[in-house]
């Protein structure tokens, strides 16, 4: 990954490598039961600190998401939507 911004409503732009663009939406996700150890990014202040280490979105608290699975469901859908 080459490329990371933080937009508004805790979504991601993200660039690739090999150019493919696209969106990550985790907004349902944070707010959702299922949010586990990513509790703290529904802090919009902490989630502005979105930054890439080796390749991969992370957060200060050795938060991170998968690279791969990103990958694919962007090229699939042009959006990864974590629910």
């Amino acid at each position: 990954m080459q490329q990371v911004d933080v937009l508004p409503d805790y979504r991601l732009f993200v660039r690739f490598l090999d150019g493919l663009e696209g969106y990550v939406n985790m907004k349902s996700f944070l707010f959702s039961d299922q949010v586990g150890v990513f509790v703290d990014l529904r802090d919009p202040d902490r989630f502005t600190q979105a930054a890439l280490v080796y390749g991969a979105v992370t957060w200060p608290g050795d938060l991170d998401l998968a690279p791969d699975a990103m990958y694919d469901q962007i090229k699939a859908v042009g959006e990864w939507n974590l629910d």
